[in-house]
């Protein structure tokens, strides 16, 4: 019956012809690929390539423009210009674009030529490739069709794009060309932020003007600029191209929204770390071969725990950079997988009854000796700023978990978040036994004496290295230190990572922000700055004690304990978006300027759309999914179910079959029933127009709905025969597609 499916007979696992760098010989795939260090970046063009064209004039106005913040000259402009066109036209580049991240989830880019076009006397045109700096400093698309959350009228459509020279330019190969792009802030008319990238800007900016000023305070006179990094650890499904465009729900959405569990998931374990499928690794080559010529610097690749999933990992790079890399890895990926018959899913959710997809944010911040802040040091010094750094991160993330919660606020993240394979949706800190100890030494203030031999006395003084596994992972915690960084492991796979490192940033910035002023009221009362900081870190550690947990994050007793501490318990995307329409809770975004209130709230507006939006279209796919594909094939069982129970002439077998169509007539019954149920509930929507009272019938009254229309639907798979039922199971889309 299997092979009755036209789709099953597409598991591909000859090369596809695009690729040129790969050949067959004898029927296997062999690598002509020289190392990766010769062919790294030659698809970007970033301050080292300006540096070595330029003359040494105009990089310095580029290198002040970047240092202080100053615009650059026209002059200056024009003759970074003549460079980049120089370089995209040798490399192939016919057009160029501004590349930008709006608040659609998504990236955005409208493409020019190079050329222009003279005219001779004789009335004769002439084609040249020209690039002007105007062309490359600004652009200005049509900003109307793009979410403003209310900032701006739909008549005003006038935008501006604005090159980020901070981030590297680089060149996408097409079928017939490449394209230049030019990574990109984007802004209205009157300067709002109508992007995720210029609050992520703003927030490195703020985070290293204040970490700069408590560390003089410290003692650190030499820090001239801090520089937050990333490391996104990034998960995805992979499944044959035929089962997916054979799933209108996965057209539709990226996810599943029917499908009865396999027999076999993800129980025994087997995936995690195996090896890698013969297909999956095909894709992951061609992959990282692409993303090392575009510069991303991935370092991992690995089965994850689900079947047919997979994570990548880069190494860290500034939060600018990495934001910018990871958006384009995720088109990449999408891109690339389309060559190997493949789609990369990157929804949160997209199989139900096994894990979901995350996006682990590896956190951290270096001074421009390349110390990082996070790492315990070799000298009491940098024990002693280790842990006051760390005392400050906690302040951050004590005071504004709700913010950061909301941060990460979606809705394939709620099928994700609290189900015993991701951190749950309440915020905590996880510091790692040997940590942990220390700060309650210090609460306790017992470890507060400074001595020239050693920070802190009973012997704590001398941190070991903890980045060797001196303390153990726990995967449920949502917010770990592990080693040298925080994982900020409640991201989703399809987030863009700007939204919550702006917030991150901001937060801890503004910790920083209040420790300098409390650290200077200390050091007016104490001659010893040493033991100035201990007394600051321990303040901070008994008012951030109730964020710290070292225990099992998804047990009931935590979400007990969490309440009792009254920290934020925001369990759905619903109840976290009120967040960011309290002035209170927000009120750090606005004092470190990373974001105006009128962005605040348009990006309140903004996530309440897209979620009514999101849901709306899932809702409708699972009414057009359940009346196109799963009634009629219930319907077609039920006729060859009755036929068969003409035929029977043993008693025995007539009672069964009777029974069997009794359960599938109740199932039916109950399709039908939730059906309509959802189908009134959907109507209403059309009636509504506060998109708040939209939000709170979504929530509350038809996705219970839509859970039980779900379980009919698996209910009735189970019952039809397989070449009677039309859509591809799990068991297919989940192991056929990874053949060793």
């Amino acid at each position: 019956m299997f092979s009755e499916k036209p789709w099953l007979r597409a598991a591909h696992l000859n090369p596809p012809a695009s690729i040129s760098r790969k050949h067959q010989r004898a029927g296997n795939w062999t690598h002509e690929v020289p190392p990766i260090s010769e062919y790294f970046g030659e698809l970007t063009f970033g301050l080292g390539q300006m540096r070595e064209k330029l003359s040494k004039e105009a990089y310095q106005h580029l290198s002040k423009a970047l240092d202080q913040g100053k615009k650059l000259t026209l002059e200056t402009g024009e003759a970074i210009a003549l460079v980049i066109k120089d370089w995209a036209v040798q490399t192939g580049a016919t057009h160029f674009c501004h590349w930008f991240q709006p608040m659609t989830g998504m990236t955005a880019e409208k493409h020019d030529a190079f050329i222009s076009i003279q005219h001779s006397h004789h009335s004769e045109l002439t084609v040249i490739e020209r690039f002007t700096g105007g062309q490359l400093i600004q652009g200005e698309p049509d900003a109307s069709s793009f979410p403003s959350g209310g900032m701006r009228s739909t008549f005003e459509a006038r935008g501006y794009t604005a090159w980020d020279p901070s981030s590297p330019l680089f060149i996408i190969d097409g079928e017939y060309g490449k394209t230049l792009c030019i990574p990109c802030v984007f802004f209205g008319y009157h300067g709002e932020a109508l992007d995720n990238k210029t609050p992520l800007l703003r927030s490195a900016q703020i985070l290293s003007q204040e970490a700069i000023h408590f560390l003089k305070t410290l003692g650190d006179l030499d820090a001239k600029s801090i520089t937050a990094t990333l490391g996104s650890e990034q998960e995805y499904f992979l499944i044959d191209i035929h089962h997916a465009n054979a799933r209108p729900d996965i057209v539709m959405t990226g996810k599943t929204l029917q499908g009865a569990p396999s027999p076999r998931g993800q129980q025994l374990e087997d995936h995690y770390f195996g090896a890698i499928p013969r297909r999956a690794k095909a894709f992951m080559e061609d992959l990282e071969y692409e993303l090392y010529r575009l510069g991303v610097p991935v370092k991992t690749r690995h089965n994850e725990v689900a079947p047919s999933q997979y994570e990548l990992a880069p190494i860290f790079e500034s939060v600018n950079i990495a934001a910018d890399h990871n958006t384009l890895t995720m088109e990449t990926m999408k891109r690339v997988a389309g060559r190997h018959d493949l789609v990369c899913l990157l929804n949160e959710k997209p199989f139900a009854g096994i894990n979901g997809s995350g996006k682990h944010c590896n956190w951290s911040m270096s001074n421009d000796k390349g110390e990082n802040l996070l790492d315990p040091g070799t000298t009491p010094h940098q024990n002693l700023r280790f842990l006051a750094v760390m005392s400050v991160v906690l302040q951050a993330v004590h005071r504004h978990a709700d913010v950061l919660r909301a941060s990460i606020a979606s809705p394939g993240n709620d099928h994700r978040l609290g189900g015993n394979e991701a951190p749950p949706a309440i915020i905590s800190v996880f510091l790692g036994s040997m940590l942990d100890r220390i700060f309650n030494t210090i609460e306790k203030g017992e470890a507060n004496q400074a001595t020239e031999a050693q920070i802190i006395n009973l012997g704590v003084g001398h941190i070991p290295n903890i980045s060797k596994d001196y303390t153990d992972r726990n995967r449920t915690s949502p917010f770990a230190f592990t080693g040298n960084k925080f994982e900020f492991r409640a991201v989703g796979s399809s987030a863009n990572v700007s939204v919550p490192m702006s917030i991150l940033n901001a937060a801890v910035a503004e910790s920083f922000r209040d420790a300098t002023i409390r650290l200077k009221d200390l050091l007016a009362k104490k001659t010893n700055r040493d033991e100035a900081v201990m007394e600051l870190v321990r303040a901070l550690t008994i008012e951030t004690k109730n964020i710290r947990f070292e225990g099992n994050n998804y047990s009931e007793a935590w979400r007990l304990e969490a309440k009792k501490r009254g920290l934020p318990i925001l369990n759905t995307t619903a109840e976290a978006l009120a967040v960011f329409h309290d002035t209170v809770a927000t009120e750090f975004l606005v004092t470190t300027k990373v974001l105006t209130r009128p962005e605040i709230e348009s990006r309140y507006h903004i996530a309440i759309e897209r979620y009514n939006k999101t849901l709306e279209i899932e809702l409708r796919t699972l009414v057009s999914l359940t009346q196109e594909f799963i009634i009629p094939a219930l319907e077609a069982q039920l006729t060859a179910s009755a036929n068969t129970l003409a035929l029977l002439k043993t008693p025995g077998a007539k009672t069964g079959q009777t029974d069997r169509l009794r359960e599938m007539e109740l199932v039916l019954e109950q399709t039908l029933k939730e059906l309509s149920s959802l189908m009134a509930g959907l109507d209403t929507l059309t009636t509504t127009e506060n998109e708040l009272d939209h939000l709170k019938i979504i929530a509350t009254q038809l996705t219970p709905i839509a859970a039980k229309l779900r379980e009919s639907c698996d209910r009735a798979e189970n019952y039809v025969a397989a070449n009677l039922w039309p859509l591809p199971k799990y068991r297919e889309m989940l192991f056929l597609n990874t053949i060793s």
